[in-house]
């Protein structure tokens, strides 16, 4: 059973039924709740929390102050909330895919992910769309194939370790030939350089990339995920062109620590679903080219078990080390 499959699988058995909303409502907040983000303002975390926290105030009657706690691909943040209080007052909004990556990244974590963190709920998942400078002549995944063997490729990254690194280095595996691959502080920078002809290709998120292709600016090759995107029709999957990682995407979540009673996490869902139900939220999320994924925590901590497992093996098979 693949990933998406196990997640929908277990949406029936974590689903909560309107009987229910009530009473948890019944679990209290008594003080104001901070909402971690272990990334910079302006990236996609960010910008998430920033939206659901309003939301989320009103779901739990208690103000949502937004804090960014950068560094240590993540740890930093993360580690924070993993050692603060288990009343469900700090949470963790991030990229959880770094969370799957960085126990055999680092040999030395700070925590547990799996112990001392708890999953609440995902919240959306976006896709990577893979794109190549303008100059390449290579007009498809074939062509890239073989341009790849002939003249070998280099691709950009957001950085050593990160998902869309870890993407690149097993489709660049897949493509054959001599692939070089070069990090940038960020997708941002990484898409720049494609734009610019300084470097040949990317796999990136498809909110940032998608607009360099459809103004022009790139040339889309593939998409991760289960369907072609709206705006760019002509762009066939991952699965579609037989590239690995097919599943590999933005995979934005809610956490809290991990011995966080179950009540409380179980409020924060139901507060979580409901801010994304909203049609106004649910319109930006759109935007950013996400797909809501509230199927709570036990699918959520599934995800975990199995991402964990396979982008460690990533790690483990090509040796990857941290910056």
């Amino acid at each position: 059973m693949d990933r998406r499959s196990l997640l929908r699988a277990t949406l029936a058995a974590t689903a909560l039924s309107p009987l229910a909303a009530p009473a948890l409502r019944a679990q209290g907040f008594d003080h104001p709740l901070r909402l971690i983000v272990p990334n910079a303002p302006g990236g996609t975390s960010d910008i998430l929390a920033r939206l659901l926290g309003p939301e989320l105030t009103k779901a739990v009657g208690q103000s949502v102050v937004v804090e960014n706690r950068t560094g240590a691909a993540g740890n930093i943040g993360a580690d924070f909330v993993a050692k603060s209080a288990p009343d469900g007052h700090t949470l963790l909004l991030m990229d959880v895919s770094t969370l799957a990556i960085n126990p055999a990244l680092f040999p030395r974590m700070p925590f547990d992910v799996q112990k001392d963190l708890a999953p609440v709920s995902m919240i959306i998942y976006a896709p990577y769309l893979a794109a190549t400078k303008n100059a390449l002549p290579a007009k498809n995944a074939a062509e890239l194939a073989g341009y790849a063997k002939s003249r070998g490729l280099n691709i950009a990254n957001a950085g050593v370790g990160s998902l869309t690194h870890l993407t690149s280095v097993e489709v660049g595996s897949a493509l054959g030939g001599e692939i070089t691959h070069v990090p940038y502080r960020g997708g941002a920078p990484a898409l720049l350089a494609v734009a610019s002809g300084e470097a040949d290709m990317i796999i990136n998120g498809a909110t940032a990339t998608q607009s360099y292709v459809t103004g022009g600016q790139m040339r889309g090759i593939a998409v991760s995920g289960p369907k072609r995107l709206a705006a760019l029709p002509d762009v066939p999957t991952f699965r579609e062109v037989g590239w690995p990682m097919s599943d590999a995407g933005t995979w934005q979540g809610l956490m809290v620590q991990g011995n966080t009673p179950r009540p409380l996490v179980q409020r924060l869902e139901v507060a979580l679903r409901e801010a994304v139900a909203q049609p106004a939220i649910a319109a930006k999320l759109a935007e950013l080219g996400g797909e809501p994924r509230t199927e709570g925590p036990e699918a959520f901590r599934a995800w975990l078990a199995s991402s964990t497992t396979e982008f460690g093996g990533v790690v483990g098979k090509h040796n990857i080390k941290p910056e």
